[in-house]
């Protein structure tokens, strides 16, 4: 990395616009001409969508959806990516949520018509891709394979469109109300008020005052809320395991395999692999606890703490060409992704009042684009960030020249180009960094990622599981879930961190568990963090096997999850290959302890 010293972007008025994305490749407002016209085909499409469920039958209806499908599918996913891109960066604006509200509601007889749709393929009782063949859409394949297999999870027409209706005033409007609420809890930091993202981003500050004070103000401002989010999981997880019943799935967990395309043994294979393998990163907490001088375990809020130096820090452009010259000898494909993003006004930079937390990228194969959602502060973990999210622009790269109904990829393959970039922009810093500080700060930085898509995530896995056990049971108040969260957490950590400075209120501050579609969306991090690990060990052995890795990408959304490994060579259903990863993991902490020590 550059010695040279960059200065940290100004949010002033002009660099934070700077910094915003652009919107208008999509639309450029609700009431302009492009979006009236793309909401009036949608309806039409629906209109005819369900005529033809009500007057063709067997192999000419489903001829018939696919035809239609395939616009009315790329016309709602444009929609609603703009309703979702523009909400994510102001939660409050009504104008977007009124629209979304509006535009769900028209939407339950298509729903209603696409279970008949599943009904009749599963009664064909064909070959799936045989069937796509004969109908003339041999790319769909694997579509009708899926729908197949989702209908035989589904209610009854009538059923699942009352509970489309239901969803309306049920589990979108919790899921909502935890985007406002926390998107606008304010914190009282030190004499002034900061936003939960703002108060967050403190935790990798260098000052341990600063961070222990964060952390303080972070835990002390959600009393004012935990409450009504408490109200929010219940409800939703509630709905969930209901719904997973109805629909004959084992339990939420089964039915989040199912929906991965991904079967139960191969999540049981990645979970046994880490919990016997827990030991190698609480030695890395236990190494930096004794380096920040924590006696009892790591402190919470030192868990993000940096622990060496790098002398740099980014402002938006210095970022873009750190990101350019690393990937490009590496990958000109993935440097021309980022290039795009940058140039393209893809990213939205800097933590605001109304702005959602944390980061996200939203793939829109349909403008050849994506869209990168962070709160940059400046620090080498920020540009880790981007290149994380960088990484799944590229799956989207990837995937755009399919079809439009095989866009979309399941959950625990979405993890594996994000974290290869990350581990490939670590590796590098690390083969060009010229100092023992700046060696122990790069390890850190991926040392402390593991350990939170490893340990963390377990916790959450856990922390989920056993609320998904209870719900059905008895209201779990926020005490009741602060108490699951501690306990999930000490299970995860064991003595690696300091059991009087854990944190009971991961749940209210996580919003991957306030999605009643996207249940047990943690696992799926471990998952893509080893998977890339092994990915990135082969392509180290073998530059050419970049072919495989993005073969892979390419077929996450035509192929199950293991079926995808074995068109690269890879059996994920076997413990072995979780443990590949798990071992060079091994190797980097034996290196962190000996700088540690030095």
């Amino acid at each position: 990395m550059s010695d040279k010293k960059l200065p940290i972007a100004q949010e002033n008025e002009q660099e934070e616009k700077v910094g915003r994305w652009s919107l208008d490749a999509l639309y450029k407002s609700l009431d302009s001409e492009a979006y009236t016209k793309d909401r009036s085909r949608a309806l039409e499409l629906v209109a005819l969508y369900v005529e033809t469920s009500e007057t063709k039958e067997g192999k000419e209806q489903v001829k018939a959806f696919l035809d239609i499908e395939e616009e009315l599918s790329s016309v709602l996913f444009k929609l609603f990516s703009y309703l979702a891109l523009r909400s994510s960066v102001c939660t409050t604006d009504s104008e977007v949520l009124s629209e979304m509200a509006r535009l769900n509601r028209q939407l339950t007889d298509y729903r209603k018509a696409a279970v008949i749709f599943g009904e009749t393929v599963k009664a064909l009782h064909e070959d799936p891709h045989k069937l796509a063949g004969e109908l003339g859409f041999e790319s769909y394949g694997y579509v009708l394979e899926r729908v197949s297999e989702e209908a035989a999870h589904r209610l009854t027409p009538e059923l699942e469109e009352l509970t489309a209706k239901l969803n309306l005033s049920g589990s979108d409007m919790w899921e909502n109300l935890y985007e406002t609420l926390t998107s606008t809890l304010k914190a009282e930091y030190r004499g002034k008020e900061l936003t939960l993202s703002e108060v967050r981003n403190l935790a990798s500050n260098a000052d341990p005052a600063v961070r222990k004070a964060a952390y303080e103000a972070e835990l002390a401002c959600y009393p004012k809320i935990r409450d009504s989010i408490a109200y929010c999981l219940n409800a939703l997880k509630t709905q969930v395991k209901m719904l997973a019943k109805e629909r004959e799935f084992a339990s939420p967990l089964d039915e989040a395999c199912a929906k991965s395309h991904m079967q139960r043994k191969t999540l049981d294979a990645l979970i046994g692999a880490m919990e016997d393998h827990f030991e190698i990163f609480r030695r890395y907490l236990r190494a930096k606890a004794t380096l920040l001088g924590d006696r009892n375990g790591l402190a919470w809020y030192n868990i993000e703490a940096p622990v060496g130096k790098i002398d740099a820090s980014f402002d938006r452009d210095s970022a873009k060409a750190y990101l350019l010259k690393t990937f490009e000898p590496f990958n000109p494909r993935i440097a021309g992704v980022m290039r795009r993003a940058f140039e393209e006004e893809w990213i939205d930079f800097y933590p605001r009042e109304g702005k959602v937390g944390g980061a996200f990228c939203y793939n829109l194969p349909f403008v050849g684009q994506s869209r990168v959602l962070t709160n940059f502060d400046g620090s080498f973990g920020a540009v880790d960030t981007l290149a994380h999210e960088l990484g799944h622009a590229f799956h989207g790269e990837m995937i755009k020249a399919h079809k439009p109904l095989n866009w979309d990829y399941s959950m625990p393959v979405a993890e594996t180009a994000s974290t290869f970039n990350e581990t490939h922009l670590t590796m590098h810093a690390l083969a060009d960094a010229g100092s023992r500080e700046e060696k122990l700060a790069l390890l850190e930085s991926l040392l402390m990622n593991s350990t939170q898509t490893i340990l963390d995530i377990y916790s959450r896995f856990t922390f989920e599981s056993e609320v998904f056990e209870r719900c059905d049971k008895e209201f779990l108040d926020a005490d009741a879930l602060c108490d699951i969260m501690i306990r999930a957490q000490k299970k995860a950590f064991g003595d690696a961190l300091d059991e009087t400075t854990l944190h009971p209120y991961m749940w209210l501050c996580k919003g991957h568990y306030y999605s009643a579609s996207l249940s047990y969306y943690n696992w799926p991090y471990a998952f893509g963090s080893l998977l890339s690990m092994g990915l990135y060990k082969r392509v180290q052995a073998d530059p050419a096997y970049m072919e495989s890795y993005e073969k892979f990408l390419r077929n996450t959304t035509v192929m199950s999850v293991e079926d995808c490994g074995k068109s690269v060579g890879i059996d994920l259903g076997s413990r072995s290959f979780w443990e590949e990863g798990l071992a060079a993991f091994a190797k980097l902490v034996d290196e962190y302890e000996e700088l540690a020590q030095a």
